[in-house]
């Protein structure tokens, strides 16, 4: 199977509950055709999560649009893991030289798409996702409280959904003198990638979100807004960010 055309889109919402937006979301493509999904979502309050989030973003572009490639799939898991620990060193230093900014950080979930391969990375609770076969696939795991007791048998999955403490983050780029994200080496068959922001999936189940990227009456774009849509519907509590690349193929 070849790709015949790719499509993007991605979107951010300030959600209903929330003064402003600290996500940012970006989808680059480079030289040899390549692209990069990023989401952050931003933490520490007074504007000092949008810093964060937007410094990830940006670093990420930054590196990203300036090499014509990032080369062999370990080339990519070394440039993820490398960029992804500078950023954590941009974000401390900030911290550390604006007093009123202590305690700034952020998720951060990523794809690299090229015809050769597909690589997820991510730190925090924002989440990636593939479409495969007319099914969404969860590709990484959310580094939160309950969801290291989940892993360890002392919650249910049910339990975690209304857990008092669902959203202490156990990881954040910014929280630590040393930030390792988790990296997947994803099949590359899949036909679409779906990043967001935890502004969704506290307020979507994963069965929710498929229906909408499955529904052949919307576009690419109308599926983003839709999601969106249900969201702030349900509540809108967090920031709602999305980035949606779909791969059409010959077969």
């Amino acid at each position: 199977m070849r790709v015949i055309k790719t499509k993007t889109f991605y979107l951010t919402d300030t959600g209903r509950v929330r003064e402003h937006n600290e996500d940012s979301v970006t989808i680059l493509k480079n030289l040899n055709d390549e692209y990069l999904l990023v989401v952050a979502d931003g933490m520490g309050g007074h504007r000092k999560g949008e810093v964060a989030s937007a410094l990830t973003v940006t670093h990420l572009g930054k590196r990203f649009t300036e090499s014509a490639s990032v080369g062999t799939k370990t080339d990519a898991v070394n440039w993820l893991s490398d960029n992804i620990s500078e950023i954590n060193r941009e974000i401390l230093d900030y911290g550390e030289k604006n007093e009123n900014s202590k305690g700034l950080g952020t998720t951060v979930v990523v794809a690299i798409v090229t015809k050769d391969f597909l690589i997820f990375a991510n730190i925090g609770d924002s989440s990636g996702y593939v479409l495969k076969s007319g099914k969404l696939h969860r590709v990484t795991k959310p580094h939160t409280l309950v969801n290291l007791l989940v892993d360890a048998g002392d919650l249910t999955e049910e339990e975690a959904k209304n857990h008092p403490k669902k959203n202490v983050l156990m990881k954040a780029l910014g929280a630590a003198e040393k930030a390792e994200p988790d990296i997947f080496d994803v099949d590359n068959e899949s036909e679409a990638v779906f990043l967001c922001s935890d502004g969704v999936t506290s307020m979507l189940s994963d069965d929710q979100i498929e229906k909408v990227l499955l529904d052949d009456n919307l576009g690419i774009e109308e599926k983003v807004i839709k999601l969106i849509k249900k969201c702030n519907a349900r509540g809108g509590n967090d920031n709602i960010s999305i980035a949606y690349l779909i791969r059409e193929r010959d077969d």
